[in-house]
C-alpha cells in the first residue's frame, strides 16, 4: 500500500479549508499540479473519491470528511510531538493557532500577544479573525488550538474559561441629540439611525431582535467593515453606533465622539477562551493559555498562575 506522508495529510486539510486546490497550493508553497497529484495519490491509496470537484471548487465527500477528521487529529499529534521534542534542542519553539472575534482582536489580544511573543520569540502564533460562531466551530473541528469569543449558548464538547468582560455603549457625534446624556436605554436609541459594523454580525442580529421585542424597528443607515469608517460616519452625524466601550475608547479622541453608557442589563458581555481538551494542548498552546489566564487573574486582582516549566 502506498505510503501516506504528513505533508500530504496537511495538504488535504488545506484543500478542504480553502475549497480550491489552487488556494491550498499557495498556502502549502507548491505548484497546483503537484498538489492535485498528491490528492489523486491519496484517493488512489484508499480506493475512493475524497473530493467532489466542480467549477466552483472542491468539497469533501463523506469519505473525505472521515479522512479530514483523522488527518487533523494526526497533524495535531505531530505538532505536539515536534513541540515537546523541540524543547530538548534548548529553545522553546512551536506553533499555536488562535481564532478570535473582532471584540477580542480589537480590545485585549494585541497587547497580550505582543507580551507573549516578546518572551517567547520562537513560538509562532497564527491568529485569525472570525465571527464568534465560526470561532467555536473552528476549535471544535481542529482548525485552531484556542478560540476567544463571546460565550456561546451551546458549546458542545468545548471547554470554556472566563477571559474578559466588555460593555456595550452608545457612540454619538458631539452634535447628536443624545450627546449630553450620561446613560441611555437601548429603546431610546431606536428613534435614531444606526451605523453597523459588518464584523459584528452576531451583535447586529441580536439588536434587531431586541428592537422587535420593544415593538420597534432598528434602522441601519450604513453598515461598514471597520471601526474607523463607522466612527467617521458617527462623527459626521449620519447615525449612532452601539460598540463595546473598551474597543472605542482608544479611538474616541481621534474622531471627537461621545461614549454614553447603555443601561440595559445585556450590555455587559462575557468573552471566553474555548478549547477542546486542555491536557491535550501542545506545550506552546499550554504556555499561551496560561499567559492569557494570568492576564485574567491580574485584571481581577488575583495572584498570577505559575507557568509550567517546559524544560
Amino acid at each position: 500500500m502506498q505510503h501516506l506522508d504528513y505533508f500530504s495529510l496537511h495538504l488535504f486539510i488545506l484543500v478542504c479549508e480553502e475549497g480550491t486546490i489552487g488556494r491550498a497550493s499557495e498556502r502549502a508553497f507548491i505548484a497546483p499540479s503537484a498538489a492535485s497529484k498528491r490528492i489523486s495519490d491519496i484517493e488512489q491509496r484508499f480506493g475512493t473519491v475524497l473530493l467532489k470537484r466542480s467549477k466552483r471548487g472542491v468539497e469533501p465527500t463523506s469519505a473525505g470528511l472521515a479522512l479530514l477528521r483523522h488527518a487533523r487529529g494526526l497533524t495535531r499529534a505531530m505538532e505536539r510531538l515536534d513541540s515537546e521534542l523541540g524543547e530538548y534542542l534548548g529553545g522553546e519553539r512551536g506553533h499555536v493557532r488562535v481564532l478570535a472575534n473582532v471584540s477580542a482582536m480589537t480590545e485585549f489580544l494585541p497587547e497580550e500577544l505582543s507580551t507573549f511573543m516578546l518572551h517567547n520569540p520562537r513560538v509562532q502564533v497564527d491568529m485569525q479573525e472570525r465571527f464568534s460562531l465560526d470561532v467555536t466551530r473552528g476549535v471544535l473541528d481542529g482548525s485552531a488550538d484556542l478560540g476567544v469569543c463571546r460565550r456561546p449558548v451551546a458549546c458542545g464538547e468545548l471547554q470554556l474559561l472566563p477571559y474578559r468582560q466588555d460593555h456595550l455603549a452608545v457612540v454619538v457625534g458631539t452634535d447628536h441629540a443624545l450627546a449630553s446624556h450620561a446613560c441611555v436605554g437601548f429603546q431610546e436609541t431606536l428613534a435614531f439611525d444606526h451605523i453597523g459594523l459588518s464584523s459584528f454580525a452576531t451583535l447586529n442580529t441580536f439588536l434587531r431582535r431586541e428592537a422587535e421585542q420593544c415593538g420597534q424597528a432598528l434602522h441601519y443607515r450604513a453598515c461598514v467593515s471597520s471601526f474607523h469608517a463607522a466612527l467617521r460616519l458617527v462623527q459626521c452625524g449620519l447615525g449612532l453606533a452601539l460598540f463595546p466601550r473598551e474597543a472605542v475608547m482608544r479611538y474616541a479622541p481621534l474622531f471627537d465622539v461621545r461614549i454614553i453608557a447603555l443601561s440595559d442589563a445585556w450590555a455587559l458581555g462575557e468573552l471566553v477562551i474555548c478549547l477542546r481538551d486542555r491536557d491535550a494542548l501542545s506545550a506552546p498552546a499550554q504556555r499561551l493559555l496560561e499567559h492569557l489566564l494570568n492576564g485574567v487573574a491580574c485584571c481581577a486582582g488575583e495572584a498570577p498562575l505559575i507557568h509550567r516549566d517546559w524544560r
